[in-house]
């Protein structure tokens, strides 16, 4: 059973988020590279070991906060399933691994792993505590993961897919805050000491100006001279109605089905929204393979 809890406690749902260090790969067009393909994967275990090594560290330090939270409260560490010293040991056992694995991928690649964990450490930390650094670093950490790809296979990142990376995961962070000031209520600071700094309308404001942000410079990027030249046509703008439904649909989950807690969640568990990425995943392929 220790095992069973382990896993639970390393978030493999949350990995889904390391998908990102494929984005250098599809962007770049070079699905069709066997070498290449090899190398993203080795980059997405090596995250998804990093990120589970930020998550159980984060378990341990937050167990008694997260024992007030009607939904953490069953996390393993908190429910005592595990005991902390085993998770703080897995952790440094997963760092170690994804170290040495990192620095076979190049010095580039270990570079921003390094980057990412000490991020990821500082805000369980303390940048989780500072009002709008918190929501910056985690949209921070998604860029990192763009970066990773790029640098794991050895291509030029686009600013444009990092300055979208970085809007967009800005909008699911704010989404997030607004969901557990909604969800705690008065308990908000006790389990997180930031939301004290945070109110739905302040959060609302926020949202509403990184929300046409992400549209503006998403249909930009696929405008661009740039990029239009790298793909040899300007089709990827049919790949904008399903970024605006994405986004419109992921606004109506947070204010009307008072979702948005935990992003990933709602990305796979939300059909008609998954359907919307697997749409613009689609035509983005299309576009650049056909």
């Amino acid at each position: 059973m220790r095992f069973y809890y382990l896993i639970q406690s390393m978030r493999p749902v949350q990995w889904t988020k390391n998908l990102l260090v494929f984005a250098g790969l599809i962007f770049a067009e070079k699905l069709g590279d066997s070498n290449l393909v090899r190398l993203a994967l080795q980059a997405f275990v090596v995250f998804c070991l990093l990120s589970s090594s930020v998550y159980l560290i984060n378990d341990v330090l937050d167990r008694e906060r997260d024992r007030e939270h009607p939904l953490k409260r069953m996390r393993p560490v908190a429910s005592g399933k595990l005991r902390p010293g085993f998770c703080v040991f897995t952790a440094v056992v997963f760092i170690l691994i994804s170290g040495l694995w990192a620095f076979r991928l190049g010095g580039q690649f270990m570079l921003v792993g390094a980057v990412y964990l000490v991020l990821n450490l500082l805000y369980t930390t303390w940048l989780k505590h500072v009002v709008i650094i918190d929501v910056m670093s985690v949209a921070l950490g998604f860029v990192l993961r763009v970066l990773a790809g790029t640098a794991a296979i050895d291509v030029v990142t686009s600013p444009w897919i990092l300055i979208c990376t970085f809007l967009l995961s800005l909008f699911l962070a704010f989404g997030k805050r607004r969901h557990e000031l909604l969800l705690l209520e008065n308990q908000a600071s006790t389990h997180r000491f930031v939301l004290e700094h945070y109110d739905p309308y302040f959060l609302d404001q926020m949202i509403s100006v990184v929300t046409p942000s992400t549209l503006v410079c998403y249909t930009l990027y696929t405008l661009s001279p740039d990029t239009v030249a790298h793909v040899g046509s300007s089709n990827l703008l049919y790949s904008v109605p399903f970024v605006i439904y994405g986004i419109f649909r992921y606004l109506y989950l947070i204010h009307k089905k008072r979702g948005g807690g935990d992003p990933t969640q709602v990305l796979l568990s939300d059909r008609s929204l998954l359907a919307a990425i697997l749409c613009w995943l689609v035509v983005v392929t299309l576009v650049l393979y056909h």
